[in-house]
């Protein structure tokens, strides 16, 4: 029983992890629900969705079921000059999503591959129409965006980013409009829409696009946006003709209490990246969809104006054939009104956070819930993070804080008992933190 763990300590290079000094890999036999069974029989509820990617809960039997009869029937064909039925439902099931709005999709295999794609698509659009000079990225502080080359250029510059600086290209920067508390939040909204606008007045005629995480950056802590801030940047790129991509790759299919986040400011984006929940949380694909106007400037007779780019896997049917299942389970398990069950806990425990001593910040966008603990050394880097990690696992729950940030993002099907627990936990461990530091 134990020859593959150990065969995975040999040989396996894991990531995000210091493989020096990171404790050995937790065995996972198999998961149910919110549950991950590990192989000494212990069960944690699975607070975090497997890094953000399991929504209807771990081997929910209706998607595992429409994998199993498409790989009886196509497990894969080349999609250059091919089709299937799975990808062309859901394709359109997509563009319904997004009032038609936005009617092509473009596959690829990972979130980062989609903003590759989207970064791609946007400055060749502007090449086919002979402007070539049109090629400025405006990317926003506390962005994460992936780990490819063209993501991380276009994501925040740091640690994880500082060895391939050489090979990153460069982009306009600008302030990001998270929502600070207090008389000076809106202000501090106001500058970075002001920036922006000054930006733009002068230079519009040089921009392609601008890149944002709609209404939350993830990866920086869950930061979430001023109210207001998305349909203005929206305003703005729409009067001068520059492209809004919005990475919806973490917010998209519900998370923050919408179908994407965009709706919440009914933002329509130019070009939008999926991935991460997009089949479920079952196989690795991704879709960055674009409006007619977009796809239309690749249509010509010069072979050249094609979108040169693929992979071997492009709309692999097994995975379209899981999201379309997904999909399916929305409207089968009344998805939408288990996102507003968990955003109303959320809620009604919102109080006994931002009244703890150790709250630098508490806050919510549907089922997100991230709190903010004040630490000398905050940041991803942040001491506490690993502890906590710790502290958590024993408790038999599976919570990764981002550094002094601890969130909570769990599958739609979890109880709201179990719900109630990681709350109590989270509670548990910040009097916990007080006691250590006595």
């Amino acid at each position: 029983m134990n020859n593959w763990i150990e065969d995975g300590r040999n040989h396996i290079w894991h990531p995000f992890t210091q493989m020096k000094t990171a404790p050995a890999p937790l065995p996972v036999i198999r998961g149910e629900k919110e549950y991950l069974f590990l192989e000494d029989g212990t069960r944690l509820i699975d607070g975090i969705s497997s890094w953000w990617v399991t929504l209807h809960g771990h081997a929910h039997p209706k998607i595992a079921e429409a994998i199993a009869n498409q790989a009886k029937t196509l497990e894969q064909v080349i999609f250059a000059g091919f089709v299937h039925e799975p990808a062309a439902k859901l394709s359109k099931r997509l563009s319904e999503l997004w009032q038609n709005h936005l009617t092509r999709s473009f596959f690829s295999d990972d979130g980062s591959t989609a903003v590759e794609v989207a970064l791609k698509m946007s400055i060749q659009s502007r090449v086919n129409q002979g402007n070539k000079k049109r090629n400025q990225i405006i990317a926003l502080e506390h962005a994460y965006h992936g780990d490819t080359l063209g993501a991380m250029s276009v994501g925040e510059r740091s640690v994880w980013t500082a060895p391939f600086n050489s090979l990153l290209f460069e982009v306009v920067r600008m302030p990001s409009p998270v929502a600070e508390s207090g008389p000076s939040g809106e202000d501090h909204k106001q500058y970075c829409l002001d920036s922006l606008m000054s930006y733009l007045e002068f230079h519009h005629e040089s921009v392609s696009a601008i890149i944002v995480e709609p209404l939350v950056h993830g990866a920086s802590g869950m930061l979430m946006w001023a109210p207001g801030a998305l349909s203005e940047i929206r305003r703005l790129t729409s009067k001068y003709g520059i492209h809004l991509i919005a990475d919806e790759i973490m917010t998209g299919f519900g998370r923050t209490g919408k179908w994407f986040a965009c709706n919440h400011e009914n933002v329509m984006p130019d070009i939008v990246c999926l991935s991460k929940g997009l089949t479920g949380g079952f196989l690795p694909m991704s879709i960055t969809m674009c409006t007619e106007e977009i796809y239309g400037q690749f249509l010509s007779d010069d072979r050249l104006k094609a979108f040169f780019h693929g992979h071997s896997y492009t709309a692999n049917p097994i995975a379209c054939a899981a999201a379309n299942a997904s999909l399916d389970v929305f409207e089968e398990e009344r998805t939408l009104d288990k996102i507003a069950a968990i955003e109303s806990l959320h809620q009604s425990r919102l109080n006994e956070y931002q009244n703890h001593p150790l709250v630098a910040d508490a806050r919510i966008q549907g089922t997100i819930f991230a709190v903010e603990i004040k630490n000398p050394d905050g940041g991803y880097f942040s001491a506490i993070g690993p502890k906590l990690y710790d502290f958590y696992l024993e408790k038999g729950v599976l919570l990764r804080p981002l550094g002094n940030t601890v969130y909570i993002l769990p599958p739609y099907c979890i109880s709201i008992e179990n719900l109630g627990k990681i709350h109590d936990l989270i509670l548990e461990s910040l009097d916990w933190i007080l006691k250590e530091s006595v």
